[in-house]
């Protein structure tokens, strides 16, 4: 992949994520009820950054839990034989409460329709909420974020790459021109 540029600085996300931390608590008038459930990978660290956003702002503290969605995917196959399951952990129960899905980039729409599924699983949640940080469109199915921390339009030879300290040791999003024959999604 070539890279094209850098979309957002580590300051652009911390301010993108205090905001979107003000728009879940107005949204939701307040705190009560409410729980953040990352889509591993990305989102994970992103919901606990949340949280600590929402406890900075309303004192408040709403638990955090971590998605694995791999065995919901619809593309399992073409993942491989062996997919790499890490596991979920949430451990507070979602029933009659607002779950907000908390992810990295939104795409096709095919990673938050698995995290659905994930979610009834463990139980019956009044609403469920989908926050992102990127927009990047290309939607394949009836889903929407309900939180967007940016749009970013891009062309489907492009690949937006969100890099936080947690995971990847740096802090940015960038945007990348794929190889034609690379097929790599995200």
């Amino acid at each position: 992949m070539e890279y094209k540029s850098t979309l957002l600085s580590n300051e652009d996300i911390a301010r993108i994520l205090r905001r979107v931390a003000h728009q879940i608590i107005e949204k939701n008038h307040g705190t009560d009820g409410l729980c953040l459930v990352g889509i591993r990978t990305r989102g994970v660290p992103l919901a606990y950054r949340i949280a600590k956003n929402i406890n900075t702002i309303d004192a408040a503290d709403v638990p955090v839990g971590e998605l694995d969605i791999t065995l919901y995917r619809d593309d399992l196959s073409l993942i491989g034989e062996a997919p790499s399951v890490r596991g979920s952990k949430v451990d507070f129960d979602v029933t009659g409460k607002t779950v907000v899905l908390v992810d990295d980039v939104i795409y096709t729409g095919r990673t938050a329709r698995a995290a659905l599924d994930a979610v009834m699983k463990l139980g019956r949640p009044k609403r469920i909420q989908l926050c992102v940080l990127i927009d990047r469109g290309h939607s394949e199915l009836p889903i929407k974020a309900n939180f967007v921390g940016k749009n970013i339009p891009t062309s489907v030879d492009e690949v937006v790459a969100v890099r936080l300290l947690e995971t990847d040791d740096e802090e940015a999003v960038k945007i990348f021109v794929k190889d034609r024959e690379s097929g790599v999604r995200n």
